[in-house]
């Protein structure tokens, strides 16, 4: 019989043992404490790089709706544009998941159910059957390249994995796989291999396309398919017979999409507007994306014309466009020459900032403020004949003469002798303050005042400030700024008007009448040509109700062409221009309030025949000095009152000096009789802006503008 065990024996054998217990569970718990804070120690000892010159990205020029005109290349060389989940089509983020990391959403950055999978196969086979890597270790692989495929380096990419994991949500470690995986040469990420590959953005991609995206990754060398092509098309067609792929594309397509050929080119990624794109990049040398006001259709339309239109020019000619929005100023396309890379044609210059001869662009001005000062109407009479100016003597471009014709004509014929006898009457200087009211600076020979030459293109302006000029007939007169394309703010400029909203819809009225080139069909859009002395520069600007284009041909250089004119050889690259743009055009502006076609036999005698005498070198016998508008006083804001029964009661007018009979015009329309008294009156048509004009019997005109309400 066994002895029995006493109490207090038996007790202190429980205590011993549940200390003992106690004891041992401490040390575990210990060292699992002490095992965490190692692996938080060492995690954050030696945090994965997440920062970096291998993760750099391209920086890129977009215009205004974000879409890409220009990429820069990294540090390194490489094309690695910034992509998230939301630039890429769903359908490829599917398969992507699919075929590399069915648990993505699940695990912590290690599958070990996959890892388990390929350890067994490894074993069976003695080759690597499945991969087990998931997107986050090869997130973690292309963050930290491995020198080489051994049991420590993969070691490594799973513990970066898991840091990974503790330290970014699942979007970005996707981002990070769309960013930089590798798709061969110097391109990474899914947006450059798109761009390369299949010429478009990512965000909507054919069930082949986006097999081919998925496939490439894994060799991108191997599967290159500008290189590769059968390799390319077997890779694709393993990511398509996945069962996993098949049920996220739908029956029947993986066989559609077996038989499409892969690329077997790599297209160059977009560089629109390098002139521009190299500008800003010296501006913000610094900054991922440079916001543009262009749209990337435009820019590419009009880049593909310039360059055909510099090809059928000839050799060493190039092409410069710029086109803009005449209400707000913004620029839609910006090209500086025909080929950037054409040394032959010195691309690399931006024509559109290059000062030069504008030639007869500057015409329609000059008939502007004839017609705002009430000089002439369009069926006025004027002489086409040698005139001497005291001593410059215009020609007109073919050396020949018309004679006696109209305004309207002598405009739409671009006639030399016309438009110098006006600019004298008007002169010079008013014309350089117009200008500068539009926000241009023109350049001058050195020590010269403004002459008569700069009517015919005697001064140098740019293409963009041509553009700003006509953008101000567009917008009826009120001149604009124009952008940059990338930070300066355009928009209107304050302060007087650059014309008179009647005078800019008689130009209008007129140059929308000029027949188009010889094979352009009619656009509705009021345009002028030009050609300067010696045959270097061609010019072509025009505009309808919402654009405005201006076009310059010739040589970099400042070479002659002989045979180049803006009637022949620029005017058609400004009509193509327009076509090809894809802008819908709007119809130019209505007339405003009192702006009229005359008919020559309405017109007042005055304006029935612009004549020496009128134009002022038969002044200095006439003992009257000039008239001037005494009432209403330029800029007068006049509140109109109104009888009794509601009419509104006339506007009373009244001048000084001047030689009668007077005839007063009332926004370029006359009044009813010519009138020996200095004191008149005029019933509106309506409150707002109108432009008042006496013209003596000496044709001496003053004018006033003011504001009624």
């Amino acid at each position: 019989m066994r002895p029995s065990l006493r109490p207090s024996v038996l007790s202190g054998g429980l205590v011993r043992t549940f200390a003992a217990g106690l004891v041992g569970g401490g040390i575990l718990v210990g060292l699992v404490v002490g095992v965490v804070f190692a692996i938080d120690a060492a995690d954050h000892a030696y945090p994965p790089p997440l920062e970096g010159p291998a993760l750099s990205t391209s920086a890129e020029m977009v215009d205004r709706d974000g879409r890409l005109l220009r990429a820069f290349a990294t540090a390194d060389g490489r094309w690695r544009l910034r992509t998230t989940a939301q630039d890429v089509d769903p359908q490829f983020v599917r398969m992507l998941i699919a075929y590399e990391d069915r648990r993505f959403a699940e695990h912590g950055g290690i599958d070990v159910r996959a890892l388990a999978r390929a350890a067994v196969q490894f074993v069976t086979h003695g080759r690597i059957v499945s991969g087990a890597s998931t997107l986050s270790m090869q997130v973690a692989r292309l963050i930290e390249p491995r020198e080489s495929r051994s049991i420590g380096a993969k070691l490594r990419q799973i513990a970066r994995a898991w840091q990974l994991e503790r330290r970014l949500t699942k979007a970005q470690i996707l981002d990070l796989y769309l960013t930089h995986a590798p798709y061969g040469g110097n391109l990474e990420g899914v947006r450059a291999a798109s761009l390369a590959y299949f010429g478009k953005e990512p965000r909507r991609l054919t069930v082949a396309e986006a097999a081919l995206l998925v496939a490439l990754p894994q060799l991108p060398e191997r599967r290159r398919p500008d290189r590769h092509p059968e390799a390319a098309e077997a890779a694709r067609a393993r990511v398509l017979e996945r069962a996993a792929v098949a049920a996220v594309i739908g029956e029947g397509e993986a066989e559609r999409a077996a038989v499409t050929r892969v690329p077997e080119s790599r297209r160059p990624l977009p560089t629109l507007s390098p002139h521009l794109a190299e500008t800003a990049r010296r501006k913000a040398p610094a900054a991922p994306t440079l916001h543009t006001t262009l749209v990337a259709p435009v820019q590419a339309a009009l880049e593909a014309v310039a360059k055909s239109a510099a090809e059928r020019a000839g050799p060493r000619i190039s092409v410069a466009m710029v086109m803009a929005d005449a209400a707000t100023g913004e620029i839609l396309a910006e090209v500086g020459s025909a080929d950037y890379l054409d040394s032959s044609r010195k691309g690399w210059i931006d024509m559109t900032r290059v000062p030069r001869s504008p030639g007869s662009t500057l015409k329609p001005f000059i008939y502007g403020l004839a017609f705002e000062e009430g000089l002439v109407s369009q069926e006025t009479v004027i002489e086409d004949r040698p005139a001497d100016f005291f001593g410059y003597r215009p020609r007109n471009f073919d050396m020949t003469y018309q004679g006696d014709v109209t305004i309207r004509q002598a405009l739409q014929l671009s006639l030399n002798v016309p438009a110098i006898r006006l600019l004298d009457a008007v002169g010079p200087s008013r014309l350089m303050l117009r200008m500068r009211r539009a926000g241009i600076n023109p350049i001058l020979p050195p020590q010269e005042t403004p002459g008569l030459a700069i009517g015919l293109g005697g001064l140098g302006v740019t293409l963009r400030d041509l553009v700003q000029l006509y953008a101000g007939l567009a917008n009826e007169g009120r001149p604009v700024r124009l952008g940059d394309g990338v930070d300066s703010v355009p928009g209107p400029i304050a302060g007087e008007p650059m014309l008179d909203p009647a005078a800019t819809w008689q130009i209008a009225d007129i140059l929308s009448g000029v027949l188009p080139p010889t094979g352009s069909a009619r656009r509705g859009i009021a345009y002028k040509t030009g050609t300067s002395y010696g045959y270097r520069d061609a010019w072509s600007v025009g505009y309808d109700g919402r654009t405005v284009l201006g076009v310059w041909v010739g040589r970099a250089d400042n070479g002659a062409v002989p045979g180049i004119t803006g009637y022949a050889t620029a005017a058609p690259v400004l009509f193509e221009a327009f076509a090809k743009s894809g802008i819908a055009g709007l119809p130019l502006p209505r007339a405003p309030a009192g702006a009229v076609r005359i008919a020559a036999q309405d017109l007042p005698i005055s304006q029935r025949r612009f004549s020496m005498t009128t134009s002022g070198l038969l002044r200095a016998n006439i003992r009257e000095a000039a008239p001037q508008i005494v009432y209403p006083p330029e800029g007068a804001r006049v509140d109109l009152g109104k009888d009794v029964a509601g009419v509104p009661l006339p506007l009373m007018l009244k001048l000084q000096g001047g030689r009668a009979p007077f005839r007063w015009l009332a926004n370029g329309r006359p009044l009813a009789d010519l009138t020996r008294r200095r004191v008149n009156q005029w019933v509106p048509d309506g409150a707002g802006y109108s432009t008042l004009t006496v013209i003596d019997a000496a044709g001496r005109a003053a004018s006033v503008r003011v504001f009624l309400q």
